[in-house]
């Protein structure tokens, strides 16, 4: 079997040996020295085997990309389980009467990126809420949550997803919508 060297075969003819200074009577011990030494004088990086591949992207460059990936979960390939943050547009009533929160007043709140774990907070506490849609929410309020009159402050938090990783933004909590209490 012919050595291969470089994806190249390196011919060895007894001719071409015993016609050689370093090898006389060409008998396959000396055919096989001369291989050898012609093999051991390239260099190792010649050899087929002792060849490290190149990446396509350098190591540091593929680690500065995903830090600097930062909130771009859309192009951060460590970011698939984040979730969005919540948008809210519109509540179902701008204001409700003292009277109907006494007697638990179902409010709708609409806007967008509403998955199943989000949330409504009213005034800081976090409601029992269906989810209904990605873009509607549904809470009762309890009627001990508000004891008279005023301006609530409605907002819907979405809880961060598993993606712990660096540049991932996930979750968050909506800006708030006034719902005002006569």
């Amino acid at each position: 079997m012919l050595p291969f060297v470089d994806g190249v075969e390196s011919v060895y003819r007894p001719t071409q040996l015993r016609n050689s200074s370093a090898v006389r009577g060409g008998s396959d011990l000396i055919y096989q020295e001369a291989l050898a030494k012609d093999l051991a004088s390239r260099s190792a990086e010649s050899q087929p085997g002792n060849r490290a591949r190149s990446a396509p992207w350098p190591l540091s460059a593929i680690v500065l990309a995903l830090l600097f990936l930062t909130g771009c979960n859309a192009l951060n390939p460590l970011c698939g389980s984040s979730r969005p943050a919540p948008v809210i547009s519109s509540l179902s009533a701008n204001t409700v009467t003292f009277a109907q929160v006494q007697q638990g007043f179902v409010l709708t709140v609409s806007g967008k990126n509403f998955v199943s774990s989000s949330v409504v907070i009213i005034n800081g506490t976090t409601l029992s809420t269906i989810v209904q849609s990605s873009q509607q929410l549904q809470v009762t309020i309890p009627p001990d949550l508000i004891s008279g009159p005023e301006t609530a402050s409605v907002t819907v938090n979405t809880p961060s997803g598993n993606s712990g990783y660096l540049g991932c933004s996930s979750g968050g909590t909506s800006s708030a919508l006034p719902l005002a209490i006569t």
